[in-house]
C-alpha cells in the first residue's frame, strides 16, 4: 500500500514462490513470474523492438516486467547488467526503451526473491539494486504443521489456484491513492528525523 517493493530471501524450497504466487491472487492481479538466470537478457525482462514488414516500422513488444504483479524469481542468479534492467521500472513505474517511455500498469509490484549469496552461482545485488526495496523479508523453515503437509504431497499450486480474490486492482489503486493522503503532523516527523539522526551517528 506504501507503493515499495520487497525482498524475500531464503534458501530454495523455503515456499517463497507459492507465497507470492497466493498475494497476487488474493489482490486479483494480473501476474508473470520471471525466472532469472544467468543468461537472461535484459530485452528478456523489458521487451523488445521486432521490425513489421507491412507498415515498414519497428514495433515494441512488451515483455513480462509490464503486468500488475512481477515475481522475480532468484533475482541474484542473473548478471548485475540483467538485474539493473529493473531499476528504473522499480523507480519511475515506467520502461524508456529505443527513446521511448512506456507506462506500466497500475498498480505495479515487483516482489524478487534471493537465495543466500554463499549458494553458488548468484551474484549480490548492489546497493543501487537493495535500494528500490521497501523491506527485505526472511520465511524461515515452515512449521511442523504445514511440513508435514509437504510431506503429504498436498500440491500447492492446486490450493492457490482455488482461492478467490477478495480485492480489484481498482480497488488496490484506490486504497494506495488514500495512503498517499494521510497527514503526518510536524512533530511526529520531527521525532522521526530525530531516530533516523541517532541511527546515523551510532558507533
Amino acid at each position: 500500500l506504501a507503493g515499495g517493493h520487497f525482498l524475500l530471501e531464503d534458501r530454495p524450497g523455503m515456499g517463497k514462490t507459492s507465497l507470492v504466487k497466493t498475494i497476487s491472487k488474493l489482490l486479483g492481479l494480473k501476474e508473470q513470474r520471471i525466472q532469472f538466470t544467468n543468461d537472461l537478457l535484459p530485452a528478456d525482462i523489458l521487451g523488445t523492438s521486432i521490425f513489421n514488414k507491412n507498415n515498414q516500422s519497428f514495433e515494441f513488444h512488451k515483455g513480462p516486467l509490464f503486468s500488475n504483479f512481477v515475481l522475480a524469481d532468484e533475482l541474484n542468479r542473473a548478471t548485475p547488467k540483467t538485474q539493473s534492467a529493473c531499476l528504473q521500472a522499480m523507480e519511475e513505474n515506467r520502461v524508456s526503451m529505443d527513446g521511448k517511455v512506456y507506462e506500466l500498469p497500475r498498480p505495479f509490484f515487483l516482489i524478487a526473491t534471493q537465495n543466500p549469496q554463499e549458494n553458488i552461482g548468484t551474484f549480490p545485488l548492489p546497493e543501487s539494486q537493495l535500494d528500490r526495496f521497501l523491506m527485505k523479508l526472511h520465511l524461515g523453515f515452515p512449521s511442523r504443521e504445514a511440513e508435514k503437509g509437504i510431506l503429504k504431497g498436498r500440491d500447492r499450486n492446486i490450493w492457490i489456484q482455488e482461492l478467490q480474490p477478495v480485492m480489484t486492482p481498482d480497488e488496490v489503486v484506490k486504497i494506495i491513492e488514500a495512503v498517499s493522503d494521510v497527514t503526518v503532523s510536524d512533530t511526529a516527523l520531527n521525532y522521526l528525523q530525530d531516530i533516523v539522526e541517532k541511527s546515523r551517528t551510532l558507533s
